[in-house]
């Protein structure tokens, strides 16, 4: 297969926000991408699977279907998939491994599924298969239609390369992405988080201004990949370049743990953009507005069923929209919690709040204001 062809391409999405990852590939120019459950479906070349890896925040990760065929049994699927073409994806020097899934169909074991694809690519191409394998075929057989497809990406692309430090519960980059982008963020305005753990938020907003691309720091398992053209790649991040200004700090994180601080910077300087954040020890009672025109106040804050106890919580969400009111006026705030009871008690003037997205095992919601009076 050459890179002119042209087959689905599956962008992985967290439950609740396929439409705003949608929203994501059609700015960046990817065919006709459609929302659908736990994702994003585009159709392109290996060019545009690479590109998706390198420059899409909100994706966890890159799925490239291959074929599909019937099998009502399992010496069906033994047979056809020992016809289908690995060579033109695969290399027989690089360990694979299978991941199946059955539903509704009579082939019911996934176990047994998984083991006769991985036999039919050792026997056919002469690969080696590993648990360990980097690279994963993915083989789900769903009302006897057996789809095989390829996870391009390895590493979740929440893992952009250069983070080295983290608190607890921390946020994901690529959920961070997809909130900022879902609480009307595009890059233009100052953004400041005042609870900002190791520094997501506030690092995620300062490379979206900037177009730094989150892919830029680490290698993906498409580079494994038969089709995989490494000038034609290098040439593509090569043309998205950019340089980091060196002017005032735009993006700004508090917190009042002085280990979170040293991480966020640690972070910032690992991703490049230190001379654009500013990060700052202090509780939220003594948050200031920062020397910056109004922007987006953007805050994860603990929420009981992740750490300390919920009622301790009610006078820390009051006192955060009571400082955001008195000292925030003109900026727009989003809060992720899972309790709508603490995010009233915030205060704040919230419009109605986005779908459930589960965040590490729990389900929270985005909260929102229009522009604070």
């Amino acid at each position: 297969m050459t890179s002119t062809d042209s087959f689905e391409i599956f962008l992985v999405a967290p439950p609740g926000l396929e439409p705003v990852l949608a929203e994501e590939a059609r700015a960046a120019g990817f065919s006709t991408p459609t929302a659908s459950p736990g994702g994003v479906t585009t159709r392109g070349g290996w060019d545009e699977v690479w590109r998706a890896n390198l420059t899409l925040r909100g994706a966890t990760r890159v799925l490239v279907r291959l074929g599909s065929f019937r099998a009502f049994h399992l010496a069906q699927l033994d047979k056809r998939a020992r016809k289908f073409p690995w060579g033109d994806f695969l290399r027989k020097d690089m360990p694979v491994r299978v991941e199946a899934v059955c539903k509704r169909s009579k082939i019911y074991h996934h176990k047994a599924a998984a083991e006769r694809v991985e036999k039919a690519i050792a026997l056919e191409l002469g690969a080696t298969i590993s648990k360990e394998a980097a690279l994963v075929l993915k083989v789900r057989i769903d009302d006897n239609l057996v789809t095989i497809s390829l996870d391009t990406s390895g590493e979740s692309l929440h893992k952009r390369g250069y983070k080295t430090a983290t608190g607890k519960a921390p946020m994901r980059e690529t959920l961070a992405a997809l909130f900022l982008k879902a609480a009307g963020y595009d890059g233009q305005d100052p953004v400041l988080d005042p609870m900002c753990g190791s520094g997501t938020f506030v690092i995620e907003a300062a490379e979206m201004a900037v177009g730094l691309l989150p892919g830029r720091a680490r290698r993906f398992a498409f580079e494994s990949l038969a089709s995989f053209d490494p000038d034609a790649f290098a040439a593509m991040k090569a043309t998205t370049g950019v340089e980091v200004p060196s002017d005032r700090p735009r993006f700004f994180g508090s917190d009042r743990n002085a280990g979170a601080i040293a991480n966020s910077q640690q972070n910032a300087e690992a991703a490049g953009i230190a001379s654009l954040t500013q990060f700052t020890e202090g509780s939220i009672s003594d948050l200031q507005r920062p020397d910056a025109p109004a922007g987006l106040v953007i805050v994860n804050p603990p929420y009981g069923g992740r750490i300390g106890n919920k009622k301790l919580l009610f006078a820390l969400y009051g006192t955060l929209g009571k400082v955001l009111l008195e000292r925030f006026s003109g900026w727009r705030v989003g809060i992720i919690t899972s309790d709508g009871g603490l995010a009233k008690a915030t205060g704040l003037p919230f419009l109605p709040p986005g779908p459930p997205i589960d965040h590490g095992g729990t389900k929270v919601k985005l909260y929102q204001t229009a522009k604070l009076p």
